[in-house]
């Protein structure tokens, strides 16, 4: 059975060195590229732009790259992202009908806060019943979600408007400073987002890299009839994979509605799923399973965001419209060499 990938020797020869040195490779090179030198002008609003977009990223990836390690995928990430939004936002303005134009206090906060949390491990559940219970391939389940859980939103999100204010609506303002300021928006840091990102990064680095439960997760990913009849329970490991993934999903839900001031679930989250298979991949995990590493996943999404920034800074007019290919093509590389 496969394992978690054993310390190298020498650092220099594992795989987040070579990333490390991607990342720098990439910054040297936008650097001199960039006409307008933003990095050295404005070394400290884009490395503060860097970071919150980094750490967005990662908050999800974190979670898509457990579930690869334990040889499944979760193409649900931007419509759960985008649901959590919309549940955080409809609690809000249920227990408060002002909440669009008014602070409405910790109680409701927290509240909102932690109904979104719960409804995340709901999602994760679903996908890890319909997965080992009704015999879906991890593909099919998590592919419903995405299509379906994004419809749902814009269902509530209009009927909960109607209801409460009268009037149909397609989103959702929440106007709490203390609420936008869990992304650090109101105040313009990002300390709030890196101190989350390390928190569950940590957390996850002594899940799977110092507890039998994630050797067993390497174990599931990289043989799953070998692990079921060494005694491991693969169905709970699942569901542990998924719960996780859904959870932190729903934490970048609450985060991006708290640093946009509104849920809007056409737009919320869109593509998300890719940018975050994207980070995990291209920091070292397999998607056949049972290879990948933290570090190397927020590396990864460090050098995603790298790579997007440095060509937006480049290509001044129209960037955007570069941005999924730089996506596809990073994929089709990591995906290609970490074979």
């Amino acid at each position: 059975m496969a394992g978690p990938a054993l310390p190298t020797t020498r650092f220099w020869q594992r795989h987040e060195f070579a990333m490390l040195i991607a990342n720098l490779l990439v910054l040297v090179l936008t650097t001199f590229l960039d006409k307008n030198h933003n990095y050295v002008a404005n070394w400290q609003g884009s490395t503060i732009a860097l970071s919150r977009q980094t750490a967005t990223l990662a908050i999800f990836a974190l979670g898509a790259a457990v579930v690869i390690i334990a040889g499944g995928i979760d193409l649900s990430t931007g419509s759960v992202v985008a649901f959590s939004g919309t549940i955080c936002a409809t609690l809000m303005l249920l227990m408060d009908h002002e909440a669009q134009s008014k602070p409405v206090g910790w109680g409701v906060i927290l509240t909102a806060i932690t109904g979104t949390l719960l409804i995340g491990l709901l999602i994760g559940s679903l996908h890890a019943w319909l997965i080992t219970e009704v015999g879906l391939p991890p593909f099919v389940a998590t592919l419903g979600t995405l299509v379906g859980l994004r419809s749902l939103s814009r269902a509530i999100v209009e009927s909960v408007t109607a209801h409460v204010l009268g009037g149909s609506k397609s989103q959702i303002n929440i106007a709490d400073p203390t609420f936008r300021e869990l992304s650090g928006s109101m105040s313009g840091t990002t300390w709030n987002l890196v101190a989350i990102v390390a928190i569950a990064g940590l957390a996850l680095w002594v899940l799977l890299s110092k507890t039998v439960t994630g050797r067993h997760l390497y174990a599931l990913g990289g043989n799953e009839a070998a692990a079921r009849l060494s005694g491991i329970q693969t169905d709970r490991l699942k569901w542990l994979a998924y719960c996780i993934s859904a959870l932190l999903s729903s934490i970048g839900g609450i985060l991006y509605v708290s640093q946009t001031s509104v849920a809007d679930p056409q737009t919320a989250g869109r593509a998300y799923e890719l940018n975050a298979i994207a980070a995990a991949v291209v920091g070292g995990c397999s998607l056949q399973g049972g290879v990948g590493t933290i570090p190397g996943t927020l590396l990864g999404s460090l050098f995603l965001r790298v790579v997007i920034d440095g060509v937006s800074n480049v290509i001044t007019t129209g960037a955007d419209v570069y941005e999924g290919l730089i996506v596809g093509v990073l994929i089709v590389f990591a995906v290609t060499f970490t074979r």
